[in-house]
Formats: structure tokens, sequence, C-alpha cells
């Protein structure tokens, strides 16, 4: 039956079309073995190239549009003009013809200001943190991401940003609930740009329509997209003597788990809280261990334990989680690639009998202990924010989607409505910002801790080798993070 259902579905696709980061491009890592002070040179003279490149493709309604938004901005002289940023990608051009960021273009225009980019690598990140914190190289900005907060407070990185902003004012609107994930005693440790969603599930409409599927995305618009109808949609393709594989992607496991509304850790008024005995948590691995027992996870060890999300663009996988930066660069770098016409993406499902949740990061930036300027990070910071909620920047933002990411109107729709929702029903795995014994317990590995369930190991087998332990390193990580905030 399913054959002869497939059948009938590629004669009715076939009749229709006879008559349609790892990251962002902008992500660089310096060469192995570069040292910290190589890669500053080399981010000097690569920074001061691209931003003359990419300025002159600046068009001149975008501008118009940055002209207009400054207005939003605090009336402020900024002595200091130049912010330090440390990262693994650069927040100014890159060399692939990619135009100015409007962020950066209102921080120019505004204050005059400029970012000076100290490359690091993903891997080196924290160690070369620490390098410049202690040597006093006066590094004002660092990428807050899973494992900065609040581990970061207590190793003495990153500083309260509560001194140099108004969290009350208009400006922090949108963000000021993912703000709050990372108030520890009362004090702001995170500048917050935007609450997004953590992941996304991508997917061919080629595929789909050739297999007779309804689109997910029309059966989120009408309320229909959860976890049954994902899991039967899955049922319906997988075949893989036929090449056919279900769900793919390094990150599927932590969207879905917490579509269920309850991280393994989270922030409490007492400090960090342990949630591995809650009920959602359970309910959501128990869905994650269904799929695996019914063949509809990809199997990565018979590739060498690497994923084949390329299959997608040949129509030989149905689905791929991963972070929304993974259509953010030239179509010619997807992993999936899967031609812009045909690609589309939709929330990550939730269950069918309960509230929905979806897995959100709120991205932004740690104000570094010792920074030269907070003050400077702190505007650069709120031209993000204007860019992100004036109508003219967001429109001409979405206009360089097109251009820069060949985007079309439907996924430009679907993009803005996953991140929407994220925001609105937001949930935060804290797990990885306490310890690395922690993260090494729940997060790291591939196929174990919170993983496990979509590897073959049911959760309650999990859940009782790891909570005793769990809850001892919390504690301890409590006591040291409290000392720290009132030192």
């Amino acid at each position: 039956m399913k054959n002869i259902r497939r059948t009938l579905a590629g004669l009715s696709a076939l009749a229709v079309s006879l008559s349609i980061t790892a990251c962002s491009s902008t992500t660089e890592e310096s060469p192995a073995g570069t040292t910290a002070s190589e890669a500053v040179a080399t981010a000097e003279t690569t920074t001061a190239a691209t931003v003359e490149i990419n300025t002159e493709t600046v068009r001149e309604e975008e501008q118009a549009a940055v002209d207009s938004a400054a207005s939003k901005l605090r009336d402020i002289e900024l002595e200091n003009k130049e912010i330090k940023w440390l990262c693994h990608w650069d927040l100014n051009p890159d060399t692939t013809g990619k135009s100015m960021p409007i962020p950066l273009n209102l921080f120019q225009t505004k204050y005059g200001g400029s970012i000076k980019w100290y490359p690091t690598t993903w891997n080196t990140r924290y160690s070369d943190l620490s390098t410049y914190v202690l040597g006093g190289e006066g590094i004002d900005f660092f990428q807050r991401d899973n494992e900065s907060l609040p581990k970061g407070i207590v190793s003495g990185m990153f500083e309260p940003i509560d001194e140099y902003i108004d969290i009350d004012s208009e400006l922090y609107d949108n963000v000021r609930s993912g703000m709050e994930y990372y108030n520890f005693g009362g004090k702001h440790y995170a500048f917050v740009n935007s609450v997004k969603a953590d992941g996304a599930c991508i997917y061919s409409i080629q595929t789909i329509e050739e297999h007779g599927f309804d689109d997910p995305w029309e059966l989120y618009q009408e309320g229909n997209w959860n976890w049954d109808t994902f899991e039967q949609m899955l049922i319906e393709y997988c075949d893989p003597d036929a090449e056919q594989y279900g769900l793919d992607g390094w990150w599927s496991e932590q969207p879905l788990y917490l579509s269920a509304g309850t991280p393994a850790i989270s922030a409490g008024p007492d400090g960090m809280q342990v949630n591995l005995t809650d009920p959602n948590l359970e309910k959501a691995q128990n869905f994650m261990y269904d799929l695996y027992t019914k063949g509809l996870v990809f199997d990565k060890s018979l590739f060498d334990w690497s994923i084949q999300v390329q299959n997608m663009g040949e129509g030989k996988e149905l689905f791929f989680i991963g972070g929304t930066y993974q259509l953010q660069s030239d179509p010619s770098t997807w992993e999936c690639q899967i031609p812009p016409e045909d690609v589309r993406w939709v929330p990550v499902p939730g269950p069918k009998d309960g509230d929905t949740y979806y897995a959100a990061s709120a991205s932004g930036y740690c104000l570094c202990k010792g920074a030269s300027n907070p003050l400077g990070v702190a505007l650069y910071v709120e031209c993000e924010l204007v860019a992100g909620s004036d109508e003219e920047t967001r429109a001409q933002n979405e206009q360089k989607q097109r251009d820069d990411f060949q985007w079309t109107d439907i996924v430009i729709e679907q993009a803005r409505e996953i991140d929407k929702v994220a925001a609105e029903h937001p949930v935060i795995e804290m797990a990885g910002g306490i310890s690395s014994d922690l993260t090494n317990l729940l997060t790291y590995a591939d196929t174990e801790g919170l993983k496990a369930s979509m590897h073959g190991t049911d959760w309650p087998s999990t859940r009782d080798s790891l909570n005793d332990t769990v809850i001892m390193l919390v504690d301890e990580f409590n006591e040291q993070l409290n000392t720290a905030i009132n030192s």
C-alpha cells in the first residue's frame, strides 16, 4: 500500500512539475596553531579590508532606513569609538561579497563606532579569553553561548551590565524576558539582542510533494503540527532499503525534548535547579526513545558517525533539525543542499496533548572583565535591537536575506514565525553553563546524557544513573555562584 501511494504521489508531483554556524559564512576560525597575538594581527588586516570593500554595497534606500532608525538610539558622544570583539567569527562584513550588516551601519552612522575583531577558534575561545582578561588586553565583549553563563561569573571572566543600560526602556521590550534568564543575584550578565529559536525543522517541499504528504508548514498553520503528525510522516517515509532516511542532524535532541517545556537545568530563585525527574521532561524523552525504536532516526554509525544531510537535496532524507543559522549563507554552502526554491522550515513540533514550547536562544554577548569600552558595547547592542524592531530596517534586512541567502518570500515568512513563537514560548537549557563535569554528563556526548533516548537508552535508566551526581554538582556550583555574586 505504501509503494502504491508513493507511485501515485510521484506521478502527481511529476504532473505539477511539468506545468517550479557549523555556522554562517561569516564564521571563520583561526588557522591551527595560530597564537592569540598573531590572530589579532590577522584580524586588524582582515577587518579593515572587508569594511572598505563592503561599505560600497550599501544601497541608497538602506542608508535612508538606517538614518531614520538612528533617531531611536541614545544621543551620546562616544569618546572611545572602538569596541573589541573576541569570537570565532567576525561581526564585520566578510570577503564573500555579503553587504554590511545593518547594526554595524547604524553603529558607524550614529556613533562613528567600529569593531576590532580578535579571532579565536571554537575550541580555544575560553582559554584565549582567559589569556586576554588576565593580560589586561581590554577585550570588551564575547559571544553568549551555552557555556558562558553562569560559570563565567564564577571564573571571573564576565561582569554585570546594569550600569550601562536602562533595561526598562522600550529598546529592551522584546528581549527583557530573555535577559532575565541571565539575572543572577539581581544583576544582569548578558546583553541580549534577540530571543530566537534554537532549532528549526528543515525540509524540502519537493520531497514532501513527491510522497503525497501534507506540507508541515500548512499543518503548523492549521494547528496540526505536533509529535504525532511528525512521527507519522517519518513512519510513512522511512525505507533504508530505498535510501530513504528519517531525522538527521547533530542537535535534533535538545529542541525535541525542550518542546515539552522543561529543561534539565534551569535558573531558580535560590540558584540553579535540577529537573531530571520532571514528568514533562520524561514525556519528551520517551517520545525520542520511541523515534529510535521505530527506526526513524538516521543511523550515523552506518556513515562513520557523521550526518548526511546533503541527502536532502536528493530526496533521500525527510527532516533535519538544526539552528536557523543553517540557511544564513550562500546556498552553495548549505549542508542540506536543497535548492533555494525548494527549501522550507517550520518550528520544531511539540506534544499534541499539551502546551507547545520552543527551544530558544537568547543570543547576544557577555561583558568581559576589565572591558575597555563597556558603554560602546551597550550602544552597539542597542543598534542591533533597533535594527531588529524598526520596520524600515527590518524590511531592508529581509531584502538582504533575499540577496545574500537567496531566501524566497515563504522562507522569510517561516523564519519570522519560527523566531516569533520561540520568543513567546521560550525554553532555555542551562546545563551547559555550569561546569565541564556537568556538561560531560548531560550534553557533551553525542549518544549519552540528554541525547541517550534517541540513541537506544531508555530515559528511566539514564535519569536514575545521573540524578544524584547532577544534584551534587549543581549544589556545589550554587555555593560558588553565590560567593562570586556577593564578593
